[in-house]
């Protein structure tokens, strides 16, 4: 197989701008060059990194269920969401989101890999954690999630929900097939063996 190279460069910022921020993000406006020549803008969102937990405990998974504004729907996802601060340590503020939606503190955190969550427009990333060995602590909402409900479903209804539609969160889509990679590879057994 080819080795591909991440270095690649093939656009140039000549110029940046603020166009606006508040406390969850910050949306600017940057004047670039391709390597053609050829002169554009690109709009970007800076948002600081955030997590997506998967919580599973036996063979069932835990999501929540809260009203996305932007697409005026009630929704089913893995617990997930950032701090707002760019010094936080992943597995901390994983544990933190899972605490703060689900209520549960986790014996285990397993890390699984870092994905961004939508690179055409924005540079956040996500780190993916898979939580294992789940004690109920009590939630302790933000008040953005006044509505968060906790569900428990078996991973085949879980899994039918991906396929049927049911579930459209992209992250909750991505990371549970990092998990399904993650557990294929053997690394899941190896960590096993491990413990």
């Amino acid at each position: 197989m080819a080795e591909y190279s991440l270095n690649l460069m093939s656009i140039k910022t000549l110029n940046t701008r603020e166009v606006y921020r508040n406390p969850w993000l910050r949306l600017r406006e940057d004047e670039i060059e391709r390597d053609d020549g050829a002169r554009g803008i690109y709009g970007v969102v800076d948002k600081d990194d955030c997590a997506v937990i998967i919580p599973v405990e036996g063979d069932r998974v835990y999501l929540v269920g809260q009203f996305r504004y932007t697409i005026q729907q009630h929704c089913l996802e893995l617990p997930q969401g950032g701090w707002e601060t760019a010094d936080v340590q992943p597995e901390e503020l994983a544990r933190g989101e899972l605490r703060e939606e689900t209520g549960f503190d986790a014996e285990e955190m397993t890390y699984l890999g870092t994905l961004y969550i939508a690179y055409g427009f924005a540079n956040q990333k996500q780190h993916v954690f898979l939580a294992r060995g789940l004690k109920h602590v009590g939630t302790d909402f933000d008040p953005e999630e006044h509505d968060l409900t906790l569900h428990s479903y078996t991973i085949a209804e879980f899994e039918r929900m991906l396929l049927d539609g049911t579930i459209r969160d992209c992250s909750t889509v991505a990371a549970w097939g990092l998990y399904k990679l993650w557990q294929q590879s053997g690394l899941a057994a190896k960590e096993e063996v491990d413990r």
